[in-house]
């Protein structure tokens, strides 16, 4: 399994996350409306540094591919995401740890990404489950997780103490190799990505 892709269509470039993307992102890490619901806090180049070095530590443990997200219309850094809980005899994936400068959400952005990862899971990977979960407060990533055709599953109570300590309620979504088709039609179909 390839660990270093590179995933685009026309709106988006997601490359392999590395050290040296650390300057670029930055300026995007460090606004708070970013952290305000969610597990993670990043407040300053210190917090950044060490999300990147664990993200590439579980590069390396081939348990995430994790990526910097490059929007090709506005041609500039525009956040990180990654799969994440790679399980490969189990052939399921998990899409997280998405931040997206605020500037650009609602932009279309967001669901170009996630219809090149989904389409790299299931037609590249060979994956036959790819798992979504955000805080249950998190409306608008409930909503958008939605839009994008997976089924929510249910709710899994106390499942993570957030940066705050606050007990964090997750949500859990998915979508399934079977029904790839009809929503990448259905859903993505009247996009040109």
């Amino acid at each position: 399994m390839n660990f270093l892709p590179t995933i685009e269509n026309k709106r988006v470039l997601l490359q392999p996350l590395q050290a040296e993307h650390m300057e670029a992102l930055l300026p995007v890490a460090l606004e708070p409306s970013l952290w305000t619901v969610g597990a993670t806090h990043i407040a300053n180049q210190n917090d950044l540094e060490k999300y990147i070095r664990l993200a590439l530590e579980e590069r390396a443990a081939k348990t995430s591919i994790p990526f910097v997200i490059i929007d090709k219309k506005e041609n500039r850094v525009a956040g990180s995401t990654r799969f994440s809980a790679l399980t490969v005899p189990h052939k399921r994936v998990e899409i997280g740890y998405t931040w997206i400068t605020p500037s650009l959400q609602g932009s279309g952005l967001n669901k170009a990404m996630k219809h090149a990862m989904l389409q790299y899971a299931f037609e590249v990977m060979d994956l036959n489950r790819v798992e979504l979960k955000t805080d249950e407060l998190n409306m608008q990533s409930r909503n958008a997780i939605l839009s994008i055709g997976c089924t929510q599953e249910g709710i899994l109570r106390h499942h993570m103490v957030t940066s705050t300590g606050r007990l964090r309620n997750s949500v859990y979504f998915s979508l399934l190799k079977e029904e790839w088709p009809e929503v990448k039609q259905r859903i993505f179909g009247k996009y040109d990505f």
